[in-house]
């Protein structure tokens, strides 16, 4: 990526699809270049927790709400320390930002961090695009990087893919730090950092369980080492195919039957640990419009996604595996794919969304509980 830092409001940009569809509109936030994978988010609200979510790393994401940035960018709601997403794509930025807790405006976050973004196109199509092709490199270019679109075309295939892509060690800590129960303690977990957001610890701290964040390469004898009562592993980016090292250490949490609670990577972990397959998605699920059914209780949820990749296990059967019995807990009801995966015969269970939803929805928040249970239970 590179980026200067111009005003880019009337500043020419393209973006440039692998399949050589362009869309040409302005510049917003850093002008430059930047690629990456281009999908499409349904949120209406909570862009800021969007831009800062780890998951997103090398990513394009194009915003599927018309107006973004009315509410402009604090510093209290970020998920992480900087902005993930390679590039950002809206259609009408707002003009000013208005709200109490405002401190500056979109667009000038953009630019601070260097993310280069497009405005003025039509998202709409673009997005139905996506839906019809599926999830493809994707370049933005802007300023002094525009060219004709066979050179643009050219230097986006060149970009990797997200295919084979393992990402999970770019976002995480790189050394382990602990957030403390609020309150009375009552558990210590070890969590597992594959590109985490700050609010999963804060929701487990609010449940009298102190956190320790570990770095994606921890070991098993380092998870152990903080004598955890459970042990937590989070969302993050790239192909879970790549994931072996995570997978291992998976494994051996289940074979000492510790309770184990997974989100997004961290399902697609589970699933490879019970010896599932995964595979890409067509275009994903992404934004805080998902509608999931808890088979345990029959309820039906609407809660964040951010993932392309999926688990491919059985909806209609219990499946036997090295660790008992395993059965898919959750699954969407757009198109049925596998939401959650729980085993039958020891404490473990994961979701392959986000219960911890900063902007919201909170349908889900009930699965710290259920955490918590696993570890009451083993403890008695």
């Amino acid at each position: 990526m590179t980026t200067s830092t111009r005003g880019a409001s009337s500043v020419p940009a393209v973006l440039v699809l692998e399949d050589g569809r362009a869309f040409r509109g302005r510049a917003y936030g850093a002008v430059g270049e930047t690629f990456g994978e281009a999908v499409f988010s349904t949120g209406m609200t909570g862009y800021q927790e969007t831009l800062t979510d780890p998951s997103y790393h090398r990513q394009v994401v194009v915003m599927t709400a018309p107006h973004v940035g009315n509410t402009g960018v604090n510093d209290e709601d970020p998920e992480s320390q900087r902005i993930w997403v390679s590039g950002y794509v809206v259609r009408d930025p707002a003009r000013r930002p208005s709200n109490w807790r405002s401190q500056r405006s979109l667009d000038e976050e953009l630019e601070r961090q260097g993310v280069v973004g497009i405005s003025g196109i039509d998202t709409r199509a673009l997005t139905r695009h996506l839906r019809e092709r599926g999830a493809m490199r994707v370049g933005i270019f802007s300023g002094d990087a525009v060219a004709d679109d066979a050179t643009l075309l050219a230097r986006v295939k060149e970009a990797p893919e997200m295919v084979g892509a393992d990402l999970s060690a770019e976002v995480a800590t790189k050394e382990t730090y602990v957030v403390p129960a609020i309150g009375t303690k009552k558990f210590t977990v070890a969590a597992i950092d594959l590109g985490i957001k700050g609010m999963t610890p804060h929701r487990m701290a609010e449940r009298g369980i102190e956190v320790h964040v570990l770095p994606a390469t921890a070991t098993l004898d380092e998870v152990y080492a903080v004598e955890p009562d459970g042990v937590f592993f989070s969302n993050g980016p790239g192909d879970p195919a790549t994931a072996d090292h995570p997978v291992s250490v998976m494994q051996g949490v289940l074979e000492r039957k510790t309770p184990l609670f997974g989100i997004c990577f961290g399902n697609q972990i589970l699933g490879r640990a019970l010896g599932f397959g995964t595979y890409k998605l067509k275009y994903g699920h992404r934004g805080i419009n998902q509608p999931v059914q808890d088979r345990t209780t029959g309820k039906v949820e609407v809660t964040a996604h951010n993932h392309g990749f999926a688990v491919d296990a059985p909806l209609d059967k219990v499946s036997d595996t090295k660790f008992g019995r395993a059965e898919v807990s959750h699954v969407c009801l757009n198109d049925q794919v596998v939401e959650g995966l729980q085993l039958l015969d020891q404490p473990a269970f994961s979701v392959q969304y986000h219960p911890e939803a900063a902007a919201g929805p909170h349908d889900a928040a009930y699965l710290f509980d259920r955490f918590v249970s696993l570890m009451e239970g083993q403890r008695a």
